[in-house]
């Protein structure tokens, strides 16, 4: 029996697996107690992370951070620089990959710890408030990252979070169909990531977009009678690539943007509220994330608010399909479509005027 239409354009509805009861078993095992947060992330209790976990604790977990996005140790207050950092080698490659600027108050002046804060004389101000993903300007593009609430705030300011393969799943058929035709290319280090890779650990489909770094997106024209999948490992030419517009480009940020706006009311965003001592990591491929509204409030308002974040580097990277160059240069000429958006530099391309980018 043939596909109807309203088959074709149906998407599945966006899923995250629940915590495996094999891996919960072991886990409980070495004395740690597991609640699994709606609709993602985990929360941990009963560890102290300035001890070695065994590794096959540490493969569960990540492979748990994998499918469900993040994990929280929770009561892990006043850990030092040095306590953090060797936590965070736990995941990924297992070593430190940081590329950020030292506040003063950082401690130690440890150049592997990126401190955030709502008053400048503790941290940086203003990270993070749009959807993004940590170090999407690097080819590969830290697997995890740690962030440590060294003082909660009293009232608020929190991170959102949203799963990025169960956004792809929520995303129409016409519309995976696209996407997984596109290549983003950053417009500070000219790196390329595809707007859909596979996750090298759940296997799933997943968007990827930096929205306020990107500064052309290339499409890999559609071959009849071939399927994605026999697109992805075909390389591709000047032939048959082209830039997507200013209207494209546009309408491709906004649908993104609204895709994790929607996670929360379609059951794969989440909003943490930290307490002080939470460390949370993230699998950096799996979820995006902001920084909530209530982050940035001034401490006059809600309390000093003091994050401490490290940055772990992947094991491969976030190479684009179709053959094509991790790097492609945009200080030059191009040979794609001259109406396409073509631009260089930190800012990226501009597809909304009304909203903040400092990521």
């Amino acid at each position: 029996m043939g596909q109807t239409s309203e088959d074709t354009t149906r998407n599945k509805a966006p899923t995250i697996p629940s915590l495996d009861p094999d891996r919960v078993s072991l886990i409980e095992e070495a004395g740690l107690t597991l609640k699994q947060l709606e609709p993602l992330g985990v929360k941990i209790y009963g560890a102290d992370v300035r001890s070695d976990l065994p590794e096959p604790i540490i493969e569960a977990l990540e492979q748990e951070m994998a499918n469900r996005g993040f994990i929280v140790f929770k009561h892990q207050r006043d850990l030092s620089p040095e306590e953090l950092i060797n936590a965070s080698k736990w995941w990924g490659a297992r070593e430190i990959h940081s590329t950020h600027g030292i506040h003063p108050a950082t401690p130690d002046r440890n150049r592997h710890i990126f401190r955030c804060s709502n008053n400048s004389r503790y941290g940086i101000l203003g990270v993070g408030p749009q959807w993004h993903n940590d170090g999407s300007f690097e080819a590969a593009t830290f697997s995890h990252s740690a962030y440590y609430m060294a003082r909660a705030p009293e009232h608020g300011g929190g991170t959102h979070f949203a799963h990025q393969g169960a956004g792809f799943d929520a995303l129409p058929k016409e519309k995976q169909d696209f996407w997984q035709r596109l290549v983003s290319v950053n417009s500070a280090s000219c790196v390329t990531h595809p707007v859909v890779h596979t996750h090298p650990i759940s296997g799933r489909k997943s968007v990827w977009l930096h929205l306020g770094m990107t500064g052309a997106v290339l499409e890999r024209l559609p071959e009849y009678g071939l399927s994605i999948e026999e697109l992805q490992t075909l390389p591709a030419t000047a032939d048959n690539l082209r830039l997507l517009t200013p209207d494209e480009m546009k309408q491709l940020f906004n649908d993104y943007n609204d895709l994790l706006n929607e996670s929360f009311e379609k059951g794969y965003g989440i909003r943490y509220h930290y307490d002080t001592g939470d460390l949370l990591f993230i699998d950096n491929w799996a979820v995006a994330h902001r920084a909530s509204p209530e982050a940035h409030m001034p401490a006059e308002q809600q309390g000093l608010r003091i994050m401490d974040r490290v940055t772990i580097k992947a094991r491969q990277n976030l190479a684009p399909h179709f053959g094509l160059p991790t790097y492609i240069n945009m200080n030059g000429p191009h040979p794609f479509n001259k109406d396409g958006v073509w631009q260089t530099g930190g800012v990226g391309f501009r597809w909304k005027d009304d909203i903040r980018m400092q990521n």
